[in-house]
């Protein structure tokens, strides 16, 4: 992949992206020799869970990289970021950390402070800044901008506060918005087994804008009905982000594609020394 420095915008194909069949998509030529070996942690966000980074990890143990993915409570924003945090002090060395969705506000907070984590990656995410919510910044025309009546399945929780409430996304909503590039067989299966996420993750402000210290790339899938394309420029602008566009795709390119979103991890990792 051609290298590019901050702010600037690399335009995939599907083509481009997707290697011959038994091919793996990483290079494995990063780190260079002698570099302390970088572990890529990976936090998914809301409606799912680490089996969505199932072909990224699959991509980067063949392309001979340390991967990790970590499960997010999907609770509130705070004690998610601590959940994560919490996780990367069991590691040793660099860390190239990784987030979709909300998991982008997650590690927004979780990587403030830590040496370690050299790189953040931002794949369909929000990259909140201090005191913005995650709700905020779907943007204008997003799907999840409709009346919540019609976007979502509530359920009480044991230890929800005020009117906090379990959300799942409704079969229709998920087919059509979420994921409308995977096959539908596949996108049910998604929509059947998906995790619920609180109200409070969505509404609880960042504490933090690691994005502000510490190097990141943005992955923006054009065909994102639930973060918009427009909002997710915006963040990777004011962060300066390397963005990579991918044309068409979903929220959920990171499944469809898996090899366009490991290209971007794995440039990410490059940088790391």
């Amino acid at each position: 992949m051609t290298r590019c420095r901050a702010s600037c915008v690399l335009l995939l194909s599907a083509a481009a992206v997707v290697p011959a069949p038994g091919a793996a998509a990483g290079h494995g030529s990063c780190p260079s020799p002698g570099a302390a070996r970088a572990t890529v942690v990976l936090v998914h966000g809301a409606w799912a869970d680490t089996s969505s980074w199932s072909g990224e990890v699959r991509a980067l143990q063949r392309a001979g990289h340390a991967v990790r993915a970590v499960a997010n409570p999907l609770r509130d924003l705070t004690g998610d970021a601590q959940t994560v945090r919490d996780f990367l002090r069991t590691l040793s060395g660099p860390v190239v950390l990784v987030g979709h969705s909300y998991g982008g506000s997650v590690i927004t907070n979780a990587a403030a402070g830590d040496p370690n984590v050299k790189a953040l990656v931002y794949v369909s995410a929000a990259a909140p800044d201090v005191g913005e919510t995650t709700g905020q910044l779907s943007g204008s025309g997003s799907a999840l901008g409709g009346d919540p009546a019609t976007l979502y399945d509530r359920s009480s929780y044991p230890g929800a506060s005020g009117d906090a409430a379990d959300l799942y996304l409704k079969r229709e909503v998920f087919l059509r918005s979420f994921a409308p590039d995977l096959p539908r067989e596949t996108a049910d299966r998604l929509w059947a087994s998906q995790r619920a996420a609180s109200t409070v993750a969505f509404t609880t402000p960042s504490k933090a804008a690691a994005w502000r210290k510490i190097p990141s790339w943005y992955f923006i899938a054009t065909g994102d009905r639930i973060i918009v394309p427009a909002s997710q420029r915006a963040m990777a602008r004011r962060a300066g982000s390397k963005v990579t566009e991918f044309p068409g795709g979903s929220h959920l390119t990171l499944i469809s594609h898996p090899d366009a979103v490991t290209r971007v991890i794995e440039d990410a990792l490059c940088s790391v020394r």
